[in-house]
């Protein structure tokens, strides 16, 4: 079988009979303007030494080179290899605080945005697993069940704000409450399969602020039932303002406590840190540079995995090297190629003379 995976190229082909065409009304102009500013007689004598035969074969060197690159650019393939494909990996439902504490610019650009960043770079990484996504605040809500396609969950996740939730504050045992259910609507079914294992996994992303005492007992209950808790804090001990903005995005001032101050709000590490010690899963402070994504990366590989999807896979093998090469041989050529004639009659003074 034989098939372009870039046909887009092959539609270029049209510049073709355009360069054709705006050569041959290039040379006629050409020609034109030396006739009228040398006159008739002289003119000749003095492009006598240029070939026409030869710029008419550099031209047609130059639009069979770039037919033939063309063509390499479409990548033609041929052949065709089908082989199943098996997609491994653990389940992970992402809770991301959105609360307005999250808006602190403690750490640049702000907590949610550094989290964002963060996040995504972690989805880059996670080959094969299963995630979903939940933003909470006072409340929780499922933005994405678990899939495997990150490109959707990272517009999900770019989208979220304080106002992607209505009740604010935050609820760790919400979060986690919604995280266990969306393992039972869209995780793995062990219960049908008892030779079926897969790791479960709650990453709470957040800067701390719960005091609940309710989700720290949920997170212990759901890491015997197989679900341990991981958490990552964003934010710093000294604190930062929580910023007011307008529709267009600009600066109207700080939110205010009840004695009209600055509400200042400083990362709660040990609250995050416990509920994961409760779910039996690690804490990462996670700093500019700090490499703490990669660690948790290489602690959620060591997981059990399972086996989610199998599908099977089109291979083709490549054939775009050889109309490349015939190209930029033909390119080399046209370059070594002159435009002028090998013996022709010069003028020199009144008399015609060889040149060679």
């Amino acid at each position: 079988m034989f098939r372009f995976a870039d046909p887009w190229f092959l539609s270029l082909m049209w510049m073709l009979p355009i360069i054709i065409v705006l050569y041959v009304l290039v040379q006629k102009r050409s020609r034109a303007k030396i006739k009228k500013a040398l006159g008739e007689k002289l003119s000749p004598f003095l492009t006598a030494s240029y070939s026409s035969k030869k710029r008419r074969i550099k031209l047609v060197c130059q639009l069979i080179a770039l037919a033939f690159i063309l063509v390499a650019l479409a990548r033609p393939q041929a052949g065709k290899k089908q082989q199943e494909a098996k997609s491994q990996g653990i389940e992970l439902m992402i809770a991301l605080d959105v609360s307005n504490s999250m808006l602190a610019e403690d750490v640049r650009p702000s907590r949610l945005d550094f989290a964002k960043k963060e996040i995504s770079g972690l989805l880059d990484q996670l080959t094969g697993d299963k995630v979903g996504l939940i933003a909470f605040a006072g409340s929780a809500i499922l933005m994405s069940p678990l899939t495997t396609d990150k490109s959707a969950l990272k517009m999900f996740l770019e989208s979220l704000s304080p106002d992607s939730i209505e009740t604010q504050g935050t609820d760790f045992q919400t979060a986690l409450s919604e995280a266990a259910q969306a393992f039972v609507r869209g995780g793995v079914d062990t219960e049908a399969d008892e030779n079926t294992s897969v790791s479960r996994v709650v990453l709470v992303a957040s800067d701390g602020e719960d005091h609940a005492e309710g989700a720290y007992d949920l997170a212990e209950r759901l890491s015997q039932e197989g679900i341990r808790v991981f958490s990552l804090a964003f934010g710093t001990e000294r604190g930062g303002r929580i910023p007011l903005k307008d529709g267009r995005g600009y600066l109207k001032g700080y939110k205010k406590d009840e004695q009209n101050k600055d509400v200042v709000t400083k990362l709660s590490g040990d609250s995050l840190r416990r509920l994961a010690s409760a779910g039996k899963g690690s804490f990462h402070h996670v700093v500019y540079g700090g490499g703490q994504m990669k660690t948790l990366r290489n602690e959620l590989a060591q997981l059990e995995q399972a086996e989610f999807d199998s599908v099977i896979a089109t291979n083709y093998d490549e054939r775009y090297q050889i109309f490349l090469l015939i190209g930029l041989i033909l390119a080399l050529v046209e370059l070594l190629f002159g435009e002028r004639k090998s013996s022709s009659r010069i003028w020199r003074g009144r008399f015609e003379v060889n040149s060679k």
